[in-house]
């Protein structure tokens, strides 16, 4: 039996999970609200919360469990890509409790963890097959090939999927996570209300700073119009910047598709959580006859979980690093 330890501490949550021969025992997350009043993350502030939070988040996951700690037979944590100072703490806190436990530890690349949260429950996808992971920091298209065998076939040239909906929220004046909120209004609105333009990049990379451009000078123009807009409108202007997202990720999935002839698709990261990208993606599946494989909601955002299962496939082929390991802010897939 094989007891692994998960820590993630990239971003604004920390979460700590124990899986047990593959199977997610618990999954225990924690996080920030304190980023809500700044309308973005403050890595300065998330190293901080991520130091009063680890403690107990881990106490609660090896509870939840029902084991004890020296049961876990090894520690797998995100040692990047993220922000520095967060990584630091989780990447510490692993160190020390597999020096203090003598357990082995596992790095973890959280780009890849998104992608193999999708072997934590039935049904999971065939190699190869193709993810689109998009994420507040990311958007990729990647061939997975094997586990931990992955080719990298297109990335954003500038903002993540992600960046963009938390970003045209504030255009919006929609509070810090935005992306949730326009998902929720995009529910009662008209996604062909407003004619957004979509960027043509070449092969399969992604580019969102011209449509964010785009949505500044609409919303800049129809207020001068009409300083109600945003009031009377917001339904309908959720729902058309969704639909434009979704369209531009689609449609390089799709090709991807189409170029390397696969045929199960997958998604991952934080945007995977979004309604109209489940609905657009699960619609194309079926057209394509593509077997489509989505997250449940609690491993698409941040989450241990992804990194213990991630740690578990690692710990079977013994693939442990050493305790002069470091965090890396930038590691790709």
């Amino acid at each position: 039996m094989a007891i692994i330890l998960g820590i993630e501490s990239s971003c604004d949550e920390t979460s700590a999970s124990i899986c047990i021969d593959g199977e997610i025992k618990s999954n225990i997350i924690a996080s920030q609200a304190i980023h809500a009043k700044y309308g973005g993350v403050v890595p300065e502030l998330a190293s901080r919360a991520h130091q009063q939070n680890i403690i107990p988040t881990v106490d609660q996951a090896i509870a939840a469990a029902k084991i004890s700690k020296n049961e876990i037979d090894a520690v797998a944590f995100t040692r990047g890509p993220g922000l520095l100072g967060a990584l630091l703490v989780g990447t510490s806190f692993a160190k020390s409790f597999a020096l203090a436990m003598n357990k082995p530890l596992i790095e973890v690349n959280h780009m890849q963890a998104h992608i193999l949260a999708h072997f934590i429950d039935d049904p999971k996808p065939n190699f190869p097959f193709l993810c689109l992971t998009v994420s507040g920091g990311h958007t990729q298209i990647v061939l997975v090939k094997d586990y931990f065998e992955m080719e990298l076939l297109g990335e954003t040239l500038d903002d993540a999927a992600g960046e963009a909906f938390d970003k045209t929220a504030k255009i919006l004046n929609l509070p810090y996570p935005g992306g949730p909120l326009i998902d929720k209004h995009a529910q009662n609105g008209d996604p062909k209300a407003f004619k957004l333009p979509e960027p043509q990049i070449a092969d399969l990379n992604f580019s969102f700073s011209g449509l964010k451009t785009a949505i500044l000078y609409l919303v800049q123009d129809e207020i001068k119009k009409n300083p109600n807009f945003l009031d009377e409108r917001m339904d309908d202007l959720c729902a058309s910047v969704q639909d434009r997202i979704v369209s531009i990720l689609l449609n390089k999935l799709k090709k991807a598709a189409k170029e390397t002839g696969v045929k199960d698709i997958a998604i991952a990261g934080g945007v995977s959580a979004n309604s109209g990208l489940r609905k657009g993606l699960l619609e194309m599946g079926e057209k394509y006859k593509w077997n489509v494989f989505i997250p449940k909601f609690e491993y698409c955002t941040d989450n241990a979980a992804m990194i213990a299962i991630a740690g578990y496939q690692k710990h079977l082929i013994q693939d442990y690093v050493p305790q002069d390991i470091a965090p890396l802010a930038r590691m790709t897939v």
